[in-house]
């Protein structure tokens, strides 16, 4: 019997970033993705890619309802899908998404996204530009019509923003210890056979989708007590944040998911108290932690054992710590730019 293949970092780079707009995609090359704009003006910003029958979907949804009801409006020169022009307020936007998600969900419209099993009750941010500014509105810009002031236009259920093509973000730490010999040990989480997604794969040592309305940094602390018990003192003396990986990945069943990952590093200072360090479980997001060496993992991530994009997270480590160089690794530019990408949105 042969043996698996073993994966290279390009391998995994390009099995998490594995969407190109413009570029027809093999398993759905018959498909006509319509980029989905805030509001019918030409120059609305584009907050989404829409498959066919998302697009389908929503002419039902204009079709069951009277002229002033309908809130999606379909263009041409391009061709385009937006939010009726009716919803010009973040409170506007967020609830009638919200019921048009959580409709479907009771449906099962679409089960396999967020159908009643997928359904995480969690509330993501969308942003009219997904690089600028993430603000979050007052009471008072809530209700307020648009005036360009606010980035964040509505909030929409974290199951639902694959059927929208929205982007998303997401918190990834990694604590290590670093010997004075240059060998690097990492605390690797296996993630609970009960996860909705990628159940029983090996993880970054925590890391969590960022909730709408909260920081980057604050979704941190919470999820280092959730899924590792590491006290909020440790995660502010001790972690730091050292940028951010970006990636469009496609499931097998064609949603278009991209993502950003913000990266932290926790260092475990030499001579430390290591039981303060120490993950354990605690919510039943993770079965086990393992204090794994660089070469273990390295071996587990080619044998395709990690989450596609905790794989790419580590390799980021890897590159920044300066054990992935161009030296020892042919497709060094090739994975470093591709972990860092802009999702191509001018071909969207």
């Amino acid at each position: 019997m042969a043996e698996p293949k073993q994966l290279s970092f390009l391998d995994l780079v390009e099995s998490c970033d594995v969407f190109r707009p413009g570029i027809p995609s093999k398993d759905f090359v018959d498909e006509e993705l319509l980029p989905f704009h805030l509001n019918p003006a030409p120059d609305s910003p584009k907050i989404g890619l829409l498959r066919p029958v998302i697009v389908d979907a929503l002419y039902k949804e204009n079709e069951s309802k009277g002229e002033e009801q309908k809130l999606w409006e379909f263009l041409s020169a391009p061709r385009r899908v937006s939010l009726s022009r009716t919803l010009n307020t973040p409170k506007k936007r967020s609830a009638a998404l919200r019921e048009l998600a959580e409709r479907w969900r009771d449906e099962e419209k679409f089960p396999d996204v967020c159908g009643s099993r997928k359904w995480r009750g969690e509330l993501y941010p969308v942003y009219a530009d997904p690089f600028a500014r993430h603000d979050y509105p007052t009471p008072e810009q809530w209700d307020a019509p648009d005036s360009g002031s606010l980035n964040f236009v509505f909030d929409l259920e974290r199951s639902a923003c694959a059927l929208f093509g929205i982007v998303t973000y997401g918190v990834h730490m990694s604590a290590f210890e670093e010997s004075a010999d240059g060998k690097l040990r990492i605390w690797v989480p296996t993630r609970a056979k009960t996860k909705q997604t990628w159940p029983g794969y090996l993880d970054n040592t925590v890391a969590g989708g960022i909730p709408s309305g909260m920081s980057a940094w604050d979704s941190l602390v919470k999820e280092c007590m959730e899924e590792a018990s590491i006290d909020a003192d440790v995660v502010h003396r001790h972690c730091r944040c050292t940028g951010a990986i970006s990636y469009f990945y496609r499931t097998s069943t064609g949603w278009l998911q991209p993502e950003v990952e913000y990266t932290y590093d926790l260092r475990i200072p030499t001579g430390a108290d290591s039981n303060l360090f120490k993950p354990k479980p605690l919510d039943g997001e993770v079965e086990s932690f393992e204090f794994l060496s660089q070469d273990e993992v390295i071996t587990k991530m080619r044998a395709g054992l990690f989450k596609y994009n905790c794989a790419t997270v580590l390799i980021d480590l890897f590159i920044r710590l300066g054990y992935v160089t161009p030296e020892n690794e042919p497709d060094f530019l090739q994975v470093v730019t591709r972990l860092h990408g802009r999702f191509d949105m001018q071909k969207w």
